[in-house]
């Protein structure tokens, strides 16, 4: 108990260090994923494209290159950036990769009905997708996009190897101050994790069941 009161308040600061991270990078991938899957069946091919090119790119990637990149490869383009911000920009811009083909796989499950039938009322491609398609694509991939997002709570781990104080970075910090509490420091950074995750898996469930009544 006395190591748990001595080290409460770095635990806490690392653990709402985790939560901005995830909710930052949760939100820039939701809508850059987003704007990713209207582009990826976009019926104008540059875009398309581009949208596959950003994709096939950041999939392949590993998510550890990536900070490099961000943190340590723009600075030599003198656009330099704190290690947080990097950090969010980093985990945000790889997972609107897998929640752009989470979405799109949505779109392509709406009936084509749907799209003839908004042309024919006379909307717009970006009308028709914005209010008919998307609405419907995001109710059938709640689960997926729910997997997605969570595995990114857990990406968010290798932000510790550049300098961001989160949960992650605890472990080699206390351990060294004192290996015998090893144990203690695991468990404490595994609950600060499902803190985080299960709460959102919960969440997912609880949407996917809403969803599944309104269709």
């Amino acid at each position: 108990m006395d190591f748990v009161r001595e080290n409460a308040d770095l635990f806490l600061d690392a653990f709402l260090t985790t939560l901005g991270l995830s909710l930052l990078a949760g939100l820039l991938a939701l809508v850059l994923g987003t704007l990713l899957a209207a582009m990826r069946v976009s019926p104008i091919p540059p875009l398309r494209g581009l949208a596959t090119f950003y994709v096939e790119t950041f999939r392949n990637t590993p998510l550890t290159v990536v900070f490099f990149f961000i943190i340590f490869g723009l600075p030599q383009i003198d656009f330099v950036i704190g290690f947080f911000p990097g950090a969010v920009l980093s985990v945000g811009l790889y997972t609107a990769a897998f929640v752009c083909e989470a979405v799109r796989s949505g779109v392509n499950a709406v009936s084509g009905g749907q799209a003839e039938a908004a042309r024919a009322l006379g909307l717009t491609f970006g009308q028709s997708l914005r209010e008919v398609v998307l609405p419907q694509a995001f109710r059938t991939v709640v689960p997926p996009l729910g997997n997605v997002l969570i595995a990114m709570v857990k990406n968010t781990s290798i932000a510790a190897g550049f300098s961001v104080s989160d949960l992650s970075s605890l472990l080699p910090r206390l351990v060294n101050a004192d290996a015998g509490d090893l144990t203690l420091v695991l468990v404490g950074v595994v609950v600060g994790y499902m803190v985080i995750t299960l709460p959102s898996a919960l969440a997912v469930n609880r949407i996917e069941r809403r969803v599944a009544i309104l269709r």
